[in-house]
Formats: C-alpha cells, structure tokens, sequence
C-alpha cells in the first residue's frame, strides 16, 4: 500500500463541474520521436502523462485495470498548447 505522503509525482484533483471535456481516442504513431516530459501518481487507477516531440505534443491517459491496461491519447497541439491544457487537467479544469 502507497500512502500519498510517499508520492512524488502530482495527483489530478476531481474534476470541476465546468470543466473542458478532452476528445480521447485510440493510441496512434503520431509523434514517433515523442517523449515523456510529465505525469501523475501511478498510485491512482489512472494515470496521466504529457508527451512532447517535434514541436508537437499530446497527453496519453492510462488506466489500471485488473486485467491490464487501457490506453486513450489527445489529439496533438503545440507544446505551449498542450502545457496549458496539462496544467488544467491537474487542476480539474479539463478531463
């Protein structure tokens, strides 16, 4: 068991009522030079991660399940674009 005072990486918070709802779709090679710059807690069941390559950049949404995983990713958007919509997805502005 993993209590929070032992994480080190951030958890998203719940979402906000108003929050932008982001378009998740199926994994494909969008940026093959693609890298992974941040991410949440592996703690929870689901796991966020921002991706930046090229000039482009998207985030990659993973979830835990019993019988393994599941994959969803973002469209790609600048990286200053994508950074934004990070930092909303922390905060429970987007999801």
């Amino acid at each position: 068991m993993i209590l929070l005072d032992e994480c080190l990486s951030p958890h998203v918070v719940m979402p906000q009522r108003d929050h932008i709802r982001l378009d998740w779709r199926e994994p494909y090679p969008t940026l093959e030079r693609a890298r992974s710059v941040a991410w949440t807690c592996w703690c929870r069941a689901t796991i966020y991660e921002l991706y930046e390559g090229g000039g482009r950049a998207f985030v990659r949404r993973t979830l835990q399940l019993d019988d393994g995983h599941q994959v969803h990713e973002t469209s790609t958007w600048t990286i200053s674009e994508a950074r934004a919509i990070w930092m909303a997805l922390l905060s429970g502005k987007a999801r």
